[in-house]
């Protein structure tokens, strides 16, 4: 029987999952609901648009929270009083203090819980562990992140502006956090040992970070990030794993590839298109087995909860 899935939040990552739950036979899609009555209306040909986020939650065994972070543990609570399963969109929060409290409780309620970070679940992340188990690098050195984004937020972001702002939004949060979750999957737990955050408008302002850098140690090798925005060019997603005898990245999210002498192999012959598509139909795969009680590798909560430690020690400087 099908999982009778509803949505809060339908921004652009709300939207991907109205089109991923209704091609997905594991879920039937109830209801959405959004603050947002323009993205309500369209949407209204592809989902039920309840009347509120209590109804959506009422009515449904699993609520995929899709709203900008700051709002996530009113949501997630809402789920909880109704003993309703969660998907939360991460970043877990803002506020550390608040996100432990939340996910005390969520632990607590023993209900299906997790959060939405790609990598659990994406073929590039899993081939990539599963080469890295199997010691295809030799001895690993060192890991490395490289990202720039000609243009924050970017393009597809348009009508979340919140992502420009530091109260919530920046890249570090939306875009370095899936890195740091993905690396501690492999490395275990990591730790800043030093970072650098600057901002468009200084320290004083309220525009999100336009450089980081850091480093971050775990118990084997260190992890370096160095990320930009603004400035002409393409966009770079390059995640780096060195190893003695070869290197692999995740590139552009999807893609993995493998080192020559003097250039990168696709792992993978699928179009980027189809490898977002498959990553998604993976996720999808994990949570319904989330749902039905068996082994899957959804983010849970106190994961979530220790990637937010690390972005937001970082972003405190």
């Amino acid at each position: 029987m099908a999982h009778r899935v509803g949505i809060i939040g339908l921004g652009t990552v709300g939207s991907r999952f109205v089109e991923q739950f209704n091609l997905h036979d594991a879920f039937d899609l109830i209801s959405a609901w959004d603050t947002d009555d323009e993205a309500c209306s369209s949407h209204a040909d592809s989902v039920r648009i309840a009347s509120s986020a209590d109804d959506v939650i009422a009515e449904c065994d699993l609520v995929y929270v899709a709203v900008p972070p700051l709002h996530h543990q009113q949501y997630v609570l809402d789920c909880l009083s109704h003993k309703t399963a969660i998907f939360c969109e991460k970043p877990l929060g803002v506020d550390l203090q608040s996100s432990r409290q939340l996910v005390d409780a969520v632990n607590q309620s023993g209900l299906p819980a997790g959060v939405n970070f790609v990598f659990s679940s994406a073929p590039s992340a899993v081939e990539l562990q599963q080469r890295l188990t199997d010691q295809d690098l030799g001895d690993l050195i060192r890991a490395d992140l490289r990202l720039h984004f000609s243009k924050w937020p970017r393009g597809w972001h348009e009508k979340a502006q919140w992502l420009r702002l530091r109260d919530q939004g920046g890249w570090v949060r939306e875009v370095v956090s899936h890195f740091i979750f993905l690396t501690s999957r492999i490395l275990g737990e990591i730790t800043l040992e030093n970072g650098r955050i600057d901002y468009e408008d200084g320290a004083s302002g309220s525009l999100c970070e336009q450089t980081a850098l850091a480093l971050f140690s775990s118990r084997s090798i260190p992890l370096t990030l160095a990320g930009t925005s603004l400035g002409h060019g393409p966009d770079v997603v390059d995640l780096t794993f060195r190893g003695t005898s070869g290197s692999l990245r995740v590139w552009d999210w999807y893609q993995l590839q493998a080192a020559t002498a003097d250039d990168w192999v696709d792992l993978f012959s699928s179009s980027r298109d189809q490898l977002g598509a498959d990553a998604y139909a993976a996720q999808l795969h994990q949570l319904d087995r989330m749902m039905n009680g068996d082994e899957h590798t959804i983010a849970t909560f106190d994961e979530a909860l220790k990637v937010q430690e690390s972005v937001e020690s970082l972003l405190a400087g």
